[in-house]
């Protein structure tokens, strides 16, 4: 679903990556953690074609996403791709309703279908009945929940995530953390999670550890064993 190749990216003289190689497949549930300043967050932006990389190849879903430009990137990026960030970035002066419509709106979607398909999300999330209540009257597990629904509006194939549940007590967390394996098995999409969460990234199918601007090492899910007699 995802390939980087040779990915490398500087801000002034600092360079942050350098020389990032890595597949992620499809429903792939993975975990990219390491210390600050590892270069995190910037590769993610750059698999979410919110950065340009100075080097490198990017390929989602077999698309040269460095060939795109202009209105085909902000078309393939609404279409295909997904963001959740650690505090929601729901707007306001909308309701939980309108705020995961509004990606939908921006594709230019009917707004009867995409009404439908908001109700159900929410739905989903166990959220149908604070649909019509503005951010200041939610909870912070709530809010994300709903930042999540936004994420899926447009059905991307891939779901990027940076630090999703770093605002949320132990509780949400672990409610977040289910819901993205929940998601996985019900809509096949691909998660990309950034997160200094030792809990959620032991839960996930594969671990990158960066360091340094590379790739340090790379860890399986440990499989669950039985124990004997």
């Amino acid at each position: 679903m995802i390939e980087l190749e040779g990915i490398r990216k500087s801000f002034d003289t600092l360079e942050v990556l350098k020389g990032i190689d890595l597949r992620i497949g499809q429903s792939e549930v993975v975990s990219i953690v390491g210390p600050s300043g590892a270069g995190k967050t910037t590769l993610l932006q750059i698999m979410g074609t919110l950065y340009r990389p100075d080097a490198g190849r990017v390929v989602i879903g077999g698309q040269d996403v460095l060939r795109l430009k202009g209105s085909a990137l902000a078309k393939f990026r609404g279409e295909h791709l997904g963001f959740v960030f650690q505090f929601h970035q729901l707007l306001p002066e909308f309701t939980a309703l309108e705020n995961v419509m509004i990606p939908g709106y921006i594709a230019g979607r009917s707004e009867r279908e995409l009404k439908a398909e908001a109700i159900e999300l929410l739905r989903f999330m166990g959220l149908s009945d604070r649909a019509e209540h503005k951010p200041a009257a939610l909870s912070g597990g709530e809010k994300q929940r709903v930042a999540v629904a936004r994420a899926l509006i447009n059905r991307p194939d891939v779901v990027l995530a940076d630090e999703p549940s770093g605002s949320l007590d132990t509780h949400n967390k672990e409610d977040l953390h289910q819901l993205f394996f929940d998601l996985r098995r019900e809509r096949e999409q691909t998660f990309v999670i950034v997160t200094h969460d030792e809990g959620l990234a032991a839960t996930t199918d594969r671990t990158i550890h960066l360091l340094d601007g590379v790739v340090d090492y790379e860890r399986n899910k440990e499989p669950l064993t039985t124990p004997t007699e």
